[in-house]
């Protein structure tokens, strides 16, 4: 039988053919408790002989509305989510109640043209988006689906939403900072603060809108505790790293600390950020934290074991991951607009 005409095979030529009912062939493929493994092993090998691999997801979501699979939107590149340890945290709690629940992830990138394509966007029955995407015709395409959608570190309309408190995060761990050292002198290595792919400091950029960054609300929680401690920060002692990665973030620390006047506090706002200047200041001879103190965010396990150990601020990105699942997830938890979870400084030798 020529291929074309193997792919037109319906269930119910499959069942005319195999000589059994149409649930049956269903069974295998869905529900395989529900025939024996003798059984089901006959009609699997006996549809893939035909060329028959197995019912269209997209077409049983158009006719069913249900796929059992949840669509997750990443803001950055598909890469950078497994490289980091926050967003790999994240995932991880998903995962662990989607198994828990017999549900299935679907990862797509809002930064990749070949998932702008409106069928894969049929598929989910619910949605998942990881931070804010640049392009807002995304969330307007997600919105076409009329299908539940929860955000994750940005609120959005009045979906529901889960975040941690970034501000007051940054808040306390500056100030901690400040009483940490004496003649303070502070630079902050910011991420994504401006609209520009290159390292720079913010003198005479404007800053992204606050209510949609991660990083201007956390700038705004350090400088609210630099003016409550009576300090002054000028824009050029404010960086902005534009991908969260070591290289550059080294390269930053090490512009920053070969200035004519060097700070002795950095504020930086990842733990990657920060471990990166632990490596730069090694590099240049600049001892910690007698010479320089550092603090981070995130509280990524690499700041435990660093050598001194990274004072950081902890998110629960993990439980960030479990919370929202079981948010998205019809019966797994009350009904609840927006959820904050809680962060705290972790003081250790670094600061």
């Amino acid at each position: 039988m020529p291929r074309a005409e193997v792919k037109k095979l319906t269930l119910k030529d499959l069942a005319k053919i195999l000589g059994v009912s149409t649930a049956t062939i269903s069974n295998a493929f869905n529900r395989p408790d529900q025939l024996s493994a003798k059984l089901r092993d006959k009609i699997l090998t006996e549809c893939e002989q035909l060329g028959y691999t197995g019912p269209n997801i997209a077409a049983r979501a158009l006719r069913t509305g249900e796929t059992g699979i949840v669509g997750v939107m990443l803001s950055d590149p598909l890469r950078y989510n497994f490289n980091d340890a926050v967003a790999h945290g994240f995932l991880s709690g998903l995962a662990e109640v989607f198994d828990e629940q017999h549900v299935s992830m679907l990862l797509l990138s809002s930064k990749e043209a070949p998932y702008h394509k409106p069928s894969i966007e049929a598929v989910p029955d619910y949605f998942i988006v990881y931070g804010e995407p640049r392009n807002a015709t995304v969330l307007e395409r997600l919105e076409r689906q009329h299908k539940k959608i929860v955000t994750v570190d940005f609120d959005y309309r009045d979906y529901p939403s889960v975040n941690i408190d970034n501000f007051q995060g940054a808040f306390d761990i500056a100030q901690y900072g400040v009483k940490q050292s004496e003649d303070c002198r502070v630079a902050i290595l910011g991420l994504r603060l401006i609209d520009e792919p290159l390292l720079a400091n913010i003198a005479g950029k404007p800053l992204l809108d606050a209510s949609r960054s991660i990083s201007s609300r956390r700038l705004d929680g350090y400088l609210a505790a630099l003016q409550q401690a009576g300090m002054i920060i000028t824009p050029e002692q404010i960086w902005s790293i534009p991908v969260n990665e070591a290289e550059i973030s080294y390269e930053a620390a090490r512009q920053v600390l070969s200035a004519e006047t060097k700070p002795n506090l950095l504020l930086c706002m990842s733990d990657r950020v920060a471990l990166a200047a632990i490596k730069a200041a090694a590099d240049l001879g600049i001892a910690i934290p007698s010479e320089l103190r550092v603090a981070g965010f995130d509280d990524i396990p690499e700041a435990t074991v660093c050598h001194p150990g990274l004072t950081t601020v902890h998110q629960p990105f993990v439980e960030k991951g479990r919370v929202t699942a079981n948010l998205l997830l019809p019966g797994l938890a009350p009904i609840e607009q927006k959820r904050v979870l809680p962060i705290e400084v972790v003081k250790r030798e670094s600061c």
